[in-house]
């Protein structure tokens, strides 16, 4: 039966509920630190006169149970997790302790002790866009992006209020003194990468100085320009200096190809020289050797050197000579014309085409030469003839 039915008189906390009143608080109370009494091993207590100390023990324990339980969830709240590629900042009533590795760790509950975690893996940017004056009083256009992450976990906690925002600072003095100690051509063409090294070192250096725990992987100079009014004008002065280089490089290839053969051509013609001076030279000592040889040969016997030597230019000119003169002793000179010796000469000379004139007057010089070498050869054979020993 239940007990609040008609008839029923007891309530679920063991009480009479004939009358249907409301439940007596104390009593509940006294049960239920009964109960936390036998649930701790406390010794059980009857309902006679020693009820009220019992309600007043079971009370404590009753608090100190709730206490323990407190206290251990409070300790069970130091337990933490450090995921990889993150750092554990541990504070001490909010001094620096230490810095935990990635993993499970236990720490002095809060307030005692709390943790930060720093993401040290973390590839970080900023970006800068500003107008900047170079060494030779020029504007230029800059646009500079940074990677960075963080070296060290306490450092970046500790040392500066916010290190991203110091980083941004840094970035923008950096990059100010590197352009201003460069000029614009420098900045804008061939200076680009190394501007972008030197501000990278500049910023860790500054980084450093500040301990802010904090290392710049890499600056990258986007973007670097004139002043949009003016950007048409340098423009055009960019093409020019491109054509410069241009019309540089083909004058350079043009002298290289042009040089070596130069240098080629006048080795050969200094080879050719020196062998020239050493045809002559050895032509010269030839001759001169062969002059001793005929002097000595003259020493001994004149006349018959003297015999030699007329034969031999007489036969040296009239090899070369198309016409006979035939000395008569006692009357005129007698000229003789091979015309079959002619006729052939102006064969081979007219088959040559516009060098025929030419080559008829040269023949004919050459004959007129010969026939005055002949006439001479024969004055002087017939002023002196050593067959005979006289002048005439």
């Amino acid at each position: 039966m239940a007990w609040n039915e008609p008839g029923g008189n007891k309530d679920p906390w063991g009480g009479n509920r004939g009358n249907q009143g409301p439940p007596d608080l104390d009593e509940v109370l006294r049960k239920l630190s009964n109960k936390l009494r036998d649930l701790f091993g406390g010794g059980g207590g009857g309902d006679g006169s020693g009820g009220g100390g019992g309600s007043s023990h079971g009370a404590r324990v009753a608090i100190l149970g709730v206490a323990a339980l407190a206290v251990l969830v409070w300790l069970g709240s130091g337990f933490y997790i450090i995921e990889e590629g993150q750092r554990g900042v541990v504070l001490r009533l909010g001094e620096f302790a230490k810095v935990t590795q990635p993993g499970p760790h236990w720490h002095i509950p809060y307030p005692v002790d709390s943790v930060e975690e720093v993401n040290v893996d973390q590839v970080r940017s900023a970006q800068h866009q500003a107008t900047m004056l170079t060494q030779d009083e020029n504007i230029v256009d800059i646009d500079l992006a940074v990677q960075y992450r963080v070296k060290d976990a306490s450092d970046y906690v500790f040392n500066v209020r916010s290190p991203d925002m110091s980083v941004r600072e840094v970035m923008e003095s950096a990059i100010r003194e590197v352009v201003g100690k460069s000029k614009m051509d420098f900045v804008l063409a061939e200076g680009r990468a190394e501007i972008a090294l030197d501000t990278e070192n500049l910023m860790q250096d500054m980084l450093d100085s500040y301990e802010v725990g904090l290392v710049v992987n890499n600056v990258n100079l986007q973007q670097a320009q004139p002043p949009e009014p003016v950007q048409a004008a340098f423009e055009d002065a960019v093409k020019a200096r491109e054509d410069e280089v241009r019309f540089r490089n083909e004058a350079q290839a043009y002298a290289n190809s042009i040089l070596p053969k130069a240098r080629g051509e006048a080795a050969r013609i200094v080879e050719d020289a020196k062998a020239y001076r050493e045809e002559v030279v050895a032509r010269a000592e030839g001759q001169a050797a062969r002059f001793q040889e005929l002097l000595a040969e003259y020493q001994q016997d004149p006349e018959i050197m003297r015999e030699r030597l007329y034969l031999e230019t007489i036969e040296s000119v009239m090899t070369n000579s198309s016409k006979v003169l035939v000395d008569v002793q006692g009357s005129n000179n007698l000229m003789y014309l091979p015309v079959d010796r002619l006729m052939q000469q102006r064969q081979g000379s007219a088959g040559k085409g516009g060098s025929s004139s030419g080559s008829a007057a040269g023949n004919s010089q050459q004959s007129t030469s010969s026939s005055s070498n002949s006439s001479s050869s024969s004055s002087r054979r017939r002023m002196f003839d050593p067959r005979s020993r006289e002048v005439r």
